[in-house]
């Protein structure tokens, strides 16, 4: 088991920083082991195109596949890659999109992107998936109001980003009051 102290040596929580998903040090290993051996190589700079689809989507409780997702982190995203020497392309936040088919393109030198791809693909996968089920759950109302109460059931650290996932799936409000800084009012039973 780690050692929680030195785990935790400068944080109140187990949460990262935006400085340090800006900086890139949210980061699966190999994505460090490519850029080392793209630099060995002199190749850390070539120009290539990358680009997000996602591969399938999520079971429905019916048993089958959903056959389309809401796109969301797409901001998220933009932010990420701001001032760094690259072109980016994507469809907007609250897009339908269905499985294969590309949501994203990034165009630039490997070394300005691809240390922040475990972020960027994490802002994608995570938003998205709230937002689709988000969707799915609000087709399934059949037109009744559907309020997301969820902010109790995650880490409070991404309670934000979940609750905007869930108003871009269509949900009709949240109970956390910071929907406030989105433009919304936060709804309760009481």
């Amino acid at each position: 088991m780690p050692d929680p102290e030195s785990a935790r040596e400068g944080r109140l929580f187990y949460v990262v920083s935006g400085e340090e998903i800006k900086a890139g040090k949210v980061v699966d290993v190999y994505f460090l082991r490519t850029m080392e051996t793209l630099r060995h190589l002199g190749l850390e700079d070539t120009r290539v195109v990358a680009e997000i689809a996602a591969r399938s989507l999520p079971r429905s409780r019916r048993g089958g596949r959903f056959e389309w997702g809401i796109l969301a982190g797409v901001e998220e995203v933009v932010r990420l890659l701001e001032g760094r020497n690259v072109d980016l392309h994507a469809l907007p936040d609250g897009s339908v999109f269905e499985p294969g088919l590309p949501v994203m393109r990034i165009e630039g030198p490997y070394s300005e992107f691809g240390p922040l791809e475990t972020s960027l693909l994490g802002f994608l996968c995570s938003m998205s998936g709230v937002a689709t089920a988000a969707a799915h759950v609000k087709v399934a109302a059949g037109g009744k109001p559907v309020v997301n109460f969820g902010i109790r059931r995650n880490h409070p650290a991404i309670s934000l980003a979940i609750e905007r996932a869930g108003l871009i799936g269509g949900l009709d409000g949240s109970s956390g009051i910071l929907v406030e800084e989105l433009g919304f009012k936060p709804v309760g039973t009481m």
